[in-house]
């Protein structure tokens, strides 16, 4: 993260203080569904449902401002965290997909919204990079932005505890981005059909790059993303380049072939030579301006057709 960023970050907390569908796989597919969840209403796990109007008291407040400095103090890898403007009760948060997963280089979006009764019930999270509610990017990460997780009370598993932090919370999640997640299913610690951890590893790889990089760095869904993620995003884009452009052309033979769900979920057709273009575009336009009296141009990446 840029220092002038982490600088922007503490001091927007301490005013905070200051003021106290595609056709059907042709591959023989295990038929199988997603196992049901403990039953949650919407409103019991969305920040961003419809929720009752009440005036947190100081001991929630004080414990939000408190969870907040420690990220900025000691920022998880990876974990970057910015308050909502209006809302010290909203939490906007980015995850930047871990080395060596089919998560690698994407920037995934989340809205937390603590309880008036926090740190007594756990924060309500929604994954927002989603493809406009279209991609599962994981097991326990739906397509509705759920995220399924034992602590947030929306999986089975080891209860919520007050000793829990934004931290932790966003660690947990972090942990879910592996690099295998096929295996995150339960039931699925073996692979049900030769080659399926590959074949969903090369799906999420896909659709990490297609929507989680150059969705969100387009804002292809128009997301309200905080200027500071957006900013974020942007350097760590350019850092992650040659990651990109090496994935795509390596990956450029699969253009136009369907993708085999392990799941039997339906999915679309592979795009990296699309992907490619755009990745060059945007590099292209994320390239600093010249210096003023400068006599020699920023090489940029070479157009394929």
């Amino acid at each position: 993260m840029a220092e002038e960023t982490v600088n922007d970050l503490v001091k927007a907390t301490a005013s905070l203080d200051d003021d106290d569908d595609e056709e059907s796989p042709s591959l023989d597919i295990v038929s199988f569904e997603y196992p049901s969840l403990p039953e949650v209403s919407v409103t019991d796990w969305n920040p961003l449902a419809p929720h009752e109007d009440v005036q947190p008291p100081p001991q929630c407040m004080l414990r939000i401002k408190r969870d907040m400095m420690a990220i900025y103090n000691e920022p998880p890898p990876g974990i970057l965290v910015v308050p909502d403007e209006g809302d010290l009760t909203l939490v906007h948060a980015l995850i930047t997909g871990p080395f060596d997963t089919p998560y690698e280089g994407g920037f995934f979006y989340f809205i937390l919204r603590f309880p008036h009764d926090y740190p007594i019930k756990p924060p309500k999270v929604k994954l927002m990079t989603t493809g406009g509610a279209k991609v599962r990017f994981n097991p326990n990460l739906y397509k509705c932005g759920k995220v399924c997780l034992s602590i947030l009370g929306t999986w089975s598993g080891p209860a919520w505890s007050p000793a829990q932090t934004l931290s932790s919370v966003l660690i947990s999640i972090q942990s879910l981005l592996t690099d295998k997640p096929y295996h995150n299913e339960p039931g699925f610690e073996r692979e049900r059909l030769s080659g399926d951890v590959a074949r969903y590893n090369d799906i999420i790889q896909h659709e990490t790059l297609r929507v989680a990089v150059v969705g969100m760095v387009d804002n292809d869904f128009l997301l309200l993303i905080p200027e500071p993620l957006r900013d974020a995003m942007d350097e760590s884009f350019l850092q992650f380049y040659d990651f990109y452009e090496n994935l795509a052309q390596s990956k450029i033979k699969l253009t136009g072939t369907q993708m085999q769900d392990p799941f039997g979920e339906k999915r679309g057709n592979y795009e990296y030579a699309m992907l490619l273009q755009r990745l060059k575009r945007i590099y292209n336009r994320l390239q600093p301006p010249p210096s003023e009296g400068s006599t020699s141009s920023t090489s940029t990446p070479e157009s394929t057709d």
